[in-house]
């Protein structure tokens, strides 16, 4: 077993992701704070590319919680049908929709336990939409950075709450939520799931991934 990263170690690997990745946003579209929950919401066990095809569509119509919590749920259901879990999703967005208008005035809550009370949005959601619209120090652990993470030794946690637990001691509150960019950009880019491309990485000296590809 590797030992476990100094915290020198974790600067270094933090500070050559942020150079590389200091500009990264969210690849999802949206144009409002309801937009990106909705997308966000979406986006579980589905591409950010699926999601932004099917908002494409379906914003420039629905872009409101009265106007999206208008649908009943086999209209919801076909509006999101090309992607994955669309029953449950259509019947959590739709509640999300009746929550919005009725409890918070169509206004997406700031604070990441209120936005958890919204159907459908778990932590790493909450965190998302928080530290995107809000600016609210968080660290959303998807696949990506989940994957990453524990590859550099950044993390050991088994699950993406003692992960999250994890990188928040690691980073600096500051840099919480743009780190949360930094890993998703580069399991995307680079550490890749299947056939990650070591040759390729600016980490490949401080990662202590054993099953490195190296072609």
């Amino acid at each position: 077993m590797a030992r476990p990263l100094t915290k020198a170690q974790k600067q270094v690997i933090l500070a050559k992701l942020e150079e590389t990745y200091k500009d990264t946003k969210t690849a999802l579209n949206y144009n409002s704070p309801f937009e990106l929950l909705v997308a966000v919401i979406l986006s579980a066990q589905c591409t950010d590319e699926r999601v932004n095809v099917i908002t494409a569509r379906l914003f420039p119509r629905l872009n409101t919680p009265e106007k999206m919590g208008a649908l009943t749920q086999e209209q919801m259901e076909e509006e999101i049908r090309d992607c994955g879990l669309y029953h449950a999703k259509a019947k959590n967005i739709l509640g999300a929709c009746h929550m919005l208008v009725e409890r918070f005035n169509s206004t997406i809550p700031s604070d990441i336990k209120t936005l958890m009370e919204l159907p459908g949005v778990g932590q790493k959601t909450a965190n998302v939409v928080a530290s995107i619209i809000y600016n609210v120090p968080a660290i959303a652990v998807d696949t990506h950075v989940f994957r990453v993470s524990h590859r550099l030794g950044m993390a050991k946690g088994a699950d993406p709450l003692a992960t999250e637990k994890e990188l928040q001691k690691a980073i600096p509150m500051e840099k919480w939520s743009d780190a949360h960019h930094w890993f998703i950009w580069h399991g995307r880019k680079i550490c890749k799931a299947r056939k990650p491309l070591c040759s390729q990485c600016v980490l490949l000296e401080e990662c202590p991934f054993k099953e490195k590809n190296l072609e």
